[in-house]
This record gives C-alpha cells, structure tokens and sequence, in this order.
C-alpha cells in the first residue's frame, strides 16, 4: 500500500484526534450557566429574606416606641408598626402585628411572609421586640 493511502478508519481517527476539544467551550458553558443562575436567585431570595426581617424589626420597633410612651393611647403601637410597614413598601406581605402589655412592659410581634422572586416559594418571618413602659415619679 502506497504512503499516501491509509485505511479509512485511521484518517476517521487522525480527523476526530486532531480536532481535540473544539466545542467544549459551548458545552461547559451549557452546564454552568444553570447553576450560576440558580446562585444567583438564591443570593437574591437570601437577600429579600433578610432585608424583610430587618424591616419586620424597625417595625416592630416602632410600634414598642410609639406604644411606650407617657400616656400613649392604647393602639398607638399597633398603628405605628402599620404605619412603618406600609411606608416600606411590600417588603412583608399579609403582615400582622400583635401588641401585648402588662402594664410594666410592651410588645410588639410583626409576622408576615417574605415577598419572593421565586413562585410557589413563601418564607414566613416574626419579629419581636419588648421594652418598659415609660412612667414619670
């Protein structure tokens, strides 16, 4: 057989061995891209769910001030944790807010569920804050 002339399978191999990873690129790519994505949202979703907890809090704190005051009237802490909520937008949505006092001490309790970028996903948050009632001698 003359130099020139190799078997067919050889040159298949020759051809399939001299590409190397030509189109891998594409295929890592098609692999990572969905996990990056998925870390992505779920660094976003961590993010909603603190920044909801924080703003449960402030207002949760909010209703503990307003409602300790000298001589504050009796829903001034629930009105002023609603107050806080609404101006922040729907951070917490469905929030509720308990108010307990036993005459020495107040406490507000916001629960609410986390607004989320993931449908079907819904995180629910309580936050708590409790203080002395302010009285003057």
């Amino acid at each position: 057989m003359p130099p020139h002339r190799f078997p067919r399978t050889w040159r298949l191999w020759h051809w399939l061995r001299r590409r190397g990873d030509r189109g891998g690129g594409v295929i890592d790519f098609a692999v990572a891209f969905p996990l990056l994505v998925i870390l992505a949202l779920m660094a976003i979703e961590t993010g909603l769910y603190f920044h909801a907890r924080s703003v449960a809090s402030h207002a949760a704190q909010a209703g503990v001030d307003a409602g300790r005051a000298h001589d504050a009237e009796a829903g001034a802490g629930a009105e002023a944790a609603r107050d806080f909520l609404a101006q922040t937008g729907k951070s917490v949505e469905d929030a509720e807010v308990a108010v307990d006092t036993d005459g020495d001490q107040i406490a507000v309790t916001v629960t609410g569920k986390v607004s989320s970028l993931v449908p079907g996903l819904s995180y629910t948050i309580e936050q708590r804050v409790q203080g002395p009632v302010e009285e003057f001698r």
